[in-house]
């Protein structure tokens, strides 16, 4: 499958990169690590047996060395808002994909915003958001949607039974909300809105076992970004169980703790994701365990997609718009169950 093909994971010490790190070599390719902390890049080359390259996204050259031989790169170092760019621009030089796990909505419209002619015209691929938050529910919308060339709207619905973040997603948050200066961000009316009232609680209906759920309304993802970058849905809407808000909003929710031999933790997570065009209605849902461990997989799975030539488009673009959508998510059916119907 990755034929040993050498892959570059920035940020692989962290907590999603170590996953993708192990992801990666369970799908047959060489990871190289790198990142920023190179104290921490040893530690984990002793951990694995693997290259370490230590890199900063002040030093062009660094994540040049780094990149030398690869086949493509990952990054996995929020926030994003810092790393992307630097990174992309390395890719770029290097004339290998780019693939992230960015959960940051700013960061990612950036992706789309400065770098979609130039990565277009040089016949680059950059797909941004590749994760739980982003690439999931873009591959669901992206399948939900069948035939359909628009809908009316999309609701992304996340049933999290906790969420326990790690230090990455803290600092990515805190990024996220300096950026936004106290806002809050949705997406209605084809374009990102900033908004200064609280969003709504509301009610969703789950499907089986999990039934109505108390959520907050317009708890804005990725999702906001990627599925509106390729699909014409004017009215985009992600929400998320109460519980799990608070649990991320709380400042002394402890990181996540394994669970499982493959270093889980029990978070559990259902996305359901409804679209709507006119009086009809289709739906797509995922179940799975650990939204961080989850990304690797993914994140993975479009790497040897890209690197085997099974894309749609080149460029910046999203997983729904980059892969042929149904065929992505059944390839993840050994990492979460699905149940796909358009």
């Amino acid at each position: 499958m990755g034929s040993e093909q050498a892959v570059m994971v920035f940020g692989a010490y962290g907590h999603t990169g170590r996953f993708v790190v192990a992801q990666l070599r369970d799908r047959g390719f060489a990871p190289i690590l790198s990142g920023r902390d190179a104290d921490k890049l040893k530690l984990l080359a002793s951990e694995t047996g693997l290259e370490d390259r230590a890199a900063s996204v002040d030093d062009p050259a660094s994540l040049d060395r780094a990149l030398a031989g690869a086949a493509a790169v990952i990054n996995c170092a929020g926030p994003f808002a810092t790393t992307a760019a630097p990174v992309i621009e390395a890719a770029l030089r290097a004339g290998i994909p780019y693939v992230d796990v960015a959960a940051e909505i700013e960061a990612n419209a950036d992706t789309f915003t400065h770098f979609s002619d130039r990565a277009r015209a040089a016949g680059a691929v950059i797909v941004p958001a590749m994760a739980f938050y982003g690439g999931l529910g873009d591959l669901l919308t992206t399948a939900a949607m069948g035939d359909w060339t628009a809908a009316d709207e999309a609701h992304i619905a996340y049933g999290l039974n906790s969420w326990h973040p790690t230090a990455g997603t803290r600092a990515a948050g805190a990024v996220s909300r300096q950026r936004r200066d106290g806002r809050r961000v949705r997406y209605a009316n084809g374009r990102l809105e900033y908004r200064h009232d609280d969003p709504p609680t509301l009610e969703w209906t789950f499907p089986d076992p999990m039934g109505p759920r108390a959520v907050i309304g317009e708890f804005s993802m990725a999702d906001i970004v990627t599925v509106p970058s390729h699909l014409a849905i004017p009215e985009v809407r992600t929400y998320m169980t109460v519980e799990a808000a608070k649990d991320v909003l709380t400042p002394d929710t402890p990181t996540p703790v394994p669970a499982d031999e493959l270093g889980r933790s029990a978070q559990t997570f259902l996305v359901d994701v409804v679209v709507r065009l006119g009086g009809s209605e289709r739906r797509a849902v995922a179940r799975g365990q650990d939204i961080y461990a989850v990304t690797a997989p993914l994140v993975v799975e479009a790497v040897d997609r890209i690197l085997t030539g099974r894309t749609r488009t080149v460029g910046v673009a999203s997983a729904g718009e980059i892969f042929d959508a149904p065929d992505f998510l059944r390839a993840m059916s050994s990492h979460m169950s699905l149940d796909l119907r358009s």
